[in-house]
């Protein structure tokens, strides 16, 4: 049964976003299960958070009549941030027990900001501490499953590509001012899959370590190798040798291009998203071992070294 708690927020804002409390178990792959309020923030700042959702953070199976203490508390809310054509949609979810006052910046595959397993991904990032935005980087037409595969291209074409450097800038930016807020001058951490996998190396090639301290790619798309000698941060690049959309050669020409201590992490036999999205046993136990890669990496980069 749900249960209400009163928490102290990371971040001073004049919005109030409630949700009912509960702890359950996270399993191997996690379907979370929470109350949702969306909040127009603009340029407002962050809501008070009041009560908050529970889930275990545990990278194993948790056994039924686990201590809930143990259970990191994570709040989730959908959010609009700027204002008129600009405003994009994105959500957010933030650990409220045991916070690191990190931020990280999630960019979702083609499938965007709103699918369950992109949305579970961040919640398990969460579940270690983090505070976890997501942007919807393609203002409500992400590509559907059940498209015809020969309308991807003309689906793609319009995604402009200055349009999604501006959306993720302007959630970037968002998080900042947030953190500044709060007194808080840490750089943030991100992490894409696929399509934002390959946005992040765009993403930090234009930084140029100013916002962004440490990245993560998950079998990025569409990479441009040139970019890789203007990225300076280090980059983990995980993959499977399985996969046709994100050559391993390729993804090792920009490592040691970039240099700076990046590393990358090839999976044997394993395809297009087996971390995020793994669709089996075996799969799931790679998931897993990638996960606990990420959150080592994450951790070093921004949590002890930040």
């Amino acid at each position: 049964m749900g249960m209400a708690l009163t928490v102290t927020p990371l971040f001073r804002s004049s919005i109030v976003a409630t949700t009912t409390a509960t702890r359950r178990p996270c399993l191997r792959r996690p379907q979370f299960f929470f109350a949702q309020r969306k909040s127009n923030i603009n340029s407002q700042r962050l809501f008070t958070r009041r009560t908050v959702c529970g889930v275990s953070c545990s990278l194993v199976q948790v056994e039924d009549g686990v201590n809930d203490e143990a259970c990191e508390l994570v709040n989730g809310v959908e959010l609009t941030i700027g204002e008129g054509n600009d405003s994009i949609q994105a959500y957010l979810c933030t650990a409220v027990k045991n916070n690191n006052e990190t931020g990280v910046l999630v960019l979702s595959d083609l499938f965007g900001f709103e699918d369950s397993s992109t949305r579970d991904f961040a919640y398990r990032v969460a579940c270690n501490g983090y505070n976890v935005l997501v942007p919807d980087l393609f203002r409500g037409d992400p590509w559907g499953k059940d498209r015809p595969k020969t309308m991807f291209e003309q689906w793609m074409a319009r995604q402009d590509s200055q349009r999604v450097a501006k959306d993720i800038a302007t959630a970037t930016e968002w998080m900042v001012d947030e953190f500044m807020a709060a007194g808080i001058s840490k750089k943030l951490g991100i992490i894409g899959f696929c399509f934002g996998g390959g946005q992040v190396i765009e993403v930090l090639a234009q930084d140029q370590g100013t916002r962004f301290g440490i990245g993560v790619s998950f079998y990025g798309t569409r990479i441009d190798q040139s970019l890789a000698s203007n990225i300076k941060v280090p980059v983990l690049f995980i993959s499977g040798d399985n996969d046709p959309l994100c050559q391993v050669s390729i993804i090792k020409d920009i490592e040691k291009r970039i240099g700076r201590g990046s590393r990358t992490d090839i999976f044997e036999g394993r395809g297009h998203a087996f971390a995020h999205r793994p669709g089996s046993p075996e799969e799931d136990a790679d998931a897993e071992q990638a996960f606990m890669i990420m959150r080592n990496w994450l951790h070093d980069g921004l949590v002890v070294n930040n």
